[in-house]
């Protein structure tokens, strides 16, 4: 699992994703049991992250540099 993915799909949450946006993958085995995952989307005040189907994503694997600098825009 990679700790990023990129939204391909936004058809029924257009104001929580965006297409070609890099989002932060949240670890939850349950969700990803039911093909789903957890990431931080828009509404960054959820530190949780929101649940949405693996299928509107890809994983994607970043430099280290990229890793650090998402990481801190989220704080």
């Amino acid at each position: 699992m990679t700790d990023f993915v990129i939204c391909i799909n936004n058809d029924a949450n257009p104001a929580s994703l965006i297409v070609g946006k890099v989002y932060r993958r949240l670890s939850d085995p349950p969700a990803e049991s039911r093909n789903m995952i957890r990431i931080i989307d828009e509404d960054t005040t959820e530190s949780e992250g929101y649940l949405y189907p693996a299928s509107r994503f890809v994983s994607v694997e970043l430099p280290e540099e990229a890793k650090r600098a998402l990481m801190a825009a989220e704080t």
